[in-house]
């Protein structure tokens, strides 16, 4: 079982939806709805934080539950606010964009590891963000491994632990190997099965 934390999000059900034609069993609750201790207590295969509206302090649980995910060595995953919640975990500072962009296609580059693994480098995604994890705060154990052609980070994992993140929108219509790069996340699960990739129909 996947359990998703809902930042208050519509794109939370494209990632449900995506997630169940994969395969998966998913459990959705929202960042307020439950505490560290309970989220931790559910049995959950794997984590995942969804998009979201505001900044990581600001999202309920995300921050306590990444590093107690990653005490437990659980894999975890987060998706543009997740993301940020990652890099801010670890002790990265997350900043307001040089551009804010809602719906903006962007070419995403990458080093083909983690969640990135067998996609095109570069591929199309959609971006919906205001904030960045920073570059140069990045702490050691947080490796960029996806960006665009300016450098600005759109994608990371930590080097020893199962965690990824990435900053644009797997889940969104418009972007490219969605399914893909999910499916790469949910197979580093152990317990946790994926299917075949489905492709949305046309």
């Amino acid at each position: 079982m996947l359990l998703l934390i809902d930042n208050y999000d519509s794109f939370t059900w494209n990632l449900v939806h995506y997630l169940g034609e994969l395969g998966t069993e998913v459990v959705v609750k929202r960042n307020d709805a439950l505490d560290v201790q309970e989220a931790m207590g559910m049995g959950a295969d794997a984590i995942l934080l969804s998009p979201g509206p505001k900044a990581p302090a600001d999202a309920g649980i995300c921050l306590p539950l990444t590093m107690a995910a990653a005490e437990a060595k659980l894999p975890l995953m987060g998706v543009c606010l997740g993301h940020q919640t990652i890099g801010e975990a670890f002790g990265g500072d997350v900043v307001r964009c040089h551009e804010i962009v809602h719906g903006k296609m962007g070419k995403m580059h990458h080093d083909n590891t983690g969640a990135f693994k067998d996609l095109p480098s570069p591929f199309d995604a959609t971006r919906y963000h205001s904030l960045v994890v920073d570059r140069e705060t990045l702490p050691d154990c947080l490796e960029v491994n996806a960006w665009l052609e300016d450098g600005t980070i759109m994608g990371l994992r930590h080097k020893e632990l199962p965690i990824h993140g990435v900053q644009f929108h797997p889940e969104s219509i418009a972007s490219e190997h969605g399914h893909k790069l999910l499916k790469n996340f949910l197979d580093t699960v152990p317990g946790l099965a994926s299917g075949d990739v489905k492709q949305p129909a046309a």
